[in-house]
């Protein structure tokens, strides 16, 4: 249940005490790890379209 004001589109629960380290730990690994994997696709897709983009230039 929301407390009035909040509008419950967050990354984190709510109703996680985020303030013990453990909680701490496992969010901040959690949103690296996704980070990381997100940068590492974002790269493979611009490495994909700049080979793309090179190979349809050489046919020509």
């Amino acid at each position: 249940m929301l407390i009035p004001g909040e509008n419950g589109h967050s990354l984190l629960p709510w109703d996680l005490p985020l303030w013990q380290p453990d909680y701490a730990i496992f969010f901040g690994a959690l949103y690296s790890v996704l980070l990381v994997l997100g940068i590492g696709l974002a790269l493979v897709f611009a490495r994909a379209i700049k080979d793309a983009k090179a190979d349809s230039h050489h046919e020509h």
